[in-house]
């Protein structure tokens, strides 16, 4: 029988969680981080108050809040809940805002990037010594129809993060589900990856068994055979 051996694992963030059900099955499951969605267009959307309640009881897991070109007073009422670790921006947020949100809230923060083509990974180093984490996301195909800033199913060519030098964690995200996310992190190198439709019966509901095969399948995509 072959035997296995674990190298290491990537942190996987489990996104989009708006139900007590959801938050507990990526907790149990072995999630190291959890996000809540605060953008209105979303199916996804979460409230403050909401979010209070999903979180509070959370203990050794990031709670992540993402965020898309938030005002300062939103922020103060998201951060204000006491359930957040981190931001996650999605929006245009430059270098300049991270710093801001960082000074402000005193959390650290997560640029998410999207991606379409090289251009677009080499915005990462504007970012290096400035967030804390950076996401890459797939880039929305002009005219997609319901298109979101994140958390719209699609993959970018993985490719296009060779050579990819930033000394500084990030994660992976786009179209990632139970059946790519391990070679998705064995071609990319990914230090961490990041679901939320890809753990869905449909935009907005999560599926615990999903979550469940998306992290198992990320957390063992790095097993090596041993003699």
């Amino acid at each position: 029988m072959t035997r296995f051996r674990k190298t290491k694992e990537p942190l996987v963030k489990i996104c989009g969680l708006n139900t007590l059900t959801v938050v507990e099955a990526a907790v149990d499951a072995g999630a190291d981080m959890i996000g809540f969605v605060f953008y209105e267009r979303s199916r996804r959307t979460v409230t403050p108050d909401l979010a209070e309640a999903l979180g509070k009881d959370v203990t050794g897991v990031t709670r992540v809040a993402l965020v898309v070109d938030a005002t300062d007073a939103e922020i103060d009422e998201i951060t204000g809940t006491g359930v957040i670790d981190m931001l996650q921006v999605h929006g245009k947020e430059g270098p300049d805002r991270v710093l801001e949100l960082k000074k402000r809230t005193g959390l650290p923060v997560m640029k998410a990037l999207k991606v379409a083509t090289p251009a677009d990974v080499k915005q990462a180093y504007a970012y290096v010594g400035i967030a804390d984490h950076l996401l890459f996301d797939a880039k929305t195909p002009k005219g997609m129809k319901g298109a979101l800033p994140g958390g719209n199913g699609i993959s970018f060519d993985w490719n296009l993060l060779d050579g990819l030098n930033i000394d500084m964690p990030w994660m992976l995200s786009g179209g990632l589900n139970a059946e790519n996310v391990a070679d998705a992190i064995r071609t990319t190198g990914a230090p961490g990856v990041d679901a939320s439709s890809g753990v869905e019966d449909k935009p907005g509901v999560k599926n615990p068994d999903r979550i469940r095969a998306f992290l198992h399948a990320a957390k063992h995509a790095l097993l090596e055979p041993t003699t």
